[in-house]
């Protein structure tokens, strides 16, 4: 950077700085809004080439910072993200000069024509949309063969910390994250796609209920699981991050459940004796068969750590269901109902306006299209995409039944547990399934620097005690290093 300043505090300052650290900084005038842009961006230019998480710079992030910082000295900081730079998901509309291709070539040239009610939240709250990231191509539902963080507009993102799977299908945005090139950024999961990346890439990752974001102007996978959440470098930032995305939509039904939560003061959890007493059930059968040694052992350590702490450790709990069990049915029979919703609403001048289009277009352009095939969008193609098959609508029955309700809601209850914890992502299919909370946070690294993360999966709306276990495990154990 030609500015000595800038670059001084960019190269020693800048690299793990909390979002408070930031604000602090802003408010009390040591740098602008419009210098922390400046600073990410050349983070951006020097690092990406190690990780491609980032797809485009939003070329209006500078400018927005300027406003910003305008605002601040005149008026004050509308929250604590005023001034903030954070990345997103390349399936979230912004209303910008970016665009929105959900990782593929198929809509290169697609531009949202209003803003995802989760992106509105951001703005209003004066973050700055530094860009978009890449990500696994259709939310890492086009083929059973992808590897995790490939796109055909972006490539392949690669993790930070080494040779190790990245992540899907939040992938960018966790690798930005933890590469430092923003405060922090939002993905969203379906099944494991922020446990996963947050895991993998050593960071926290607050997946919610169902029903307490909006999904509004995202672009789908299966909507009675879909749901946008933020991966932080901490716990605090992650709630931060969370706290200004949670609320109500008109638009998006199931937020009603949200309701109690606007304006919630969610800093009152971030408790540092948060695990004691608790309760923590470990159901043995979702990991073994499936974990290596290695993380095996980093498990059980991170259990006795627990214990430390003051939680009660339940061990091998049976949930009473098994990941097996739900298959892929919802998934395969909403994404083609939802996706095809999504793509006739986009704006005329979009060719792409049907889950068979983008399937025409991958085979017309299969060299750079086709390097995984296209298996899983070409049998969710072949359903009716209107949701009146009785294979699906007693697939959704059955989810709902064996991952809530036989699952979570009468394991927790029968055993006397508060919540789950589990190594990873392990066990991620079945809250996805429920609709129900998890985070994820960092704990320790293999031999070889391969990130591990401990899960904490709960009851629905059941996020402030999960972010009370979460902090305090971080406090406790502070496993998270940068690469």
């Amino acid at each position: 950077m030609h500015q000595k300043k800038l670059e001084e505090y960019r190269r020693d300052r800048l690299d793990e700085m909390t979002i408070a650290e930031l604000q602090k900084e802003l408010t009390e005038g040591h740098i602008t809004s419009e210098e922390l842009v400046l600073m990410y961006k050349e983070n951006i230019s020097l690092r990406d080439k190690n990780t491609n998480a980032v797809l485009e710079i939003n070329p209006d992030a500078l400018l927005t910072a300027q406003a910003l910082d305008f605002e601040r000295r005149h008026k004050g900081p509308r929250s604590e993200l005023h001034g903030i730079p954070l990345l997103v998901k390349d399936n979230m509309n912004t209303a910008d000069r970016m665009h929105t291709s959900a990782g593929s070539l198929a809509l290169k040239d697609h531009y949202a024509r209003q803003d995802a009610k989760v992106i509105d939240r951001l703005r209003q709250a004066g973050a700055v949309i530094l860009g978009k990231t890449n990500m696994t191509e259709w939310a890492n539902f086009m083929s059973d063969k992808m590897t995790n963080g490939y796109s055909s507009r972006g490539g392949l993102v690669k993790n930070p910390y080494g040779p190790f799977d990245v992540g899907g299908s939040s992938s960018g945005s966790a690798a930005g994250v933890a590469s430092n090139l923003a405060a922090a950024a939002v993905g969203t999961e379906t099944s494991g796609s922020i446990i996963n990346p947050a895991a993998q890439n050593s960071l926290v990752g607050i997946k919610p209920t169902v029903g307490m974001i909006s999904r509004q102007g995202i672009i789908p996978l299966a909507h009675t699981q879909d749901t946008a959440g933020p991966l932080g470098r901490t716990v605090e930032d992650a709630v931060t991050v969370f706290a200004a995305l949670v609320g109500t939509d008109s638009e998006d039904a199931i937020t009603a459940f949200a309701e109690p939560f606007e304006g919630y003061d969610w800093k009152e959890h971030l408790k540092e004796n948060g695990l004691q007493g608790v309760k923590l059930a470990v159901p043995r059968e979702l990991i073994q068969g499936s974990i290596r040694d290695e993380q095996l052992t980093l498990f059980e350590k991170a259990l006795e750590d627990l214990g430390k702490c003051g939680a009660e450790i339940l061990d091998a709990v049976s949930l009473g269901s098994d990941q097996e069990d739900l298959g892929f049915s919802v998934l395969l029979h909403e994404f083609k109902a939802d996706l095809n919703a999504y793509l006739a609403e986009t704006d005329a001048t979009n060719p792409i306006r049907s889950l068979a289009d983008v399937i025409a277009f991958n085979n017309e352009n299969s060299e750079d299209m086709l390097k995984f095939g296209q298996n899983l969008l070409e049998q969710a193609n072949r359903l009716t995409g209107n949701l009146t098959e009785r294979e699906y609508i007693e697939a959704l029955e059955r989810n709902r039944f064996l991952a809530a309700e036989q699952g979570i809601h009468a394991t927790l209850k029968e055993v006397g547990a508060d919540v789950f914890v589990l190594p990873q992502d392990f066990g991620c299919n079945v809250g996805a399934a429920a609709g129900f909370p998890s985070i994820t946070v960092p704990y320790d690294f293999s031999e070889t620097n391969e990130p591990f993360g401990i899960t904490f999966s709960g009851q629905a709306f059941g996020e402030p005690k999960l972010i009370e276990y979460a902090y305090a495990f971080e406090q406790a154990t502070k496993g998270r290093r940068k690469p």
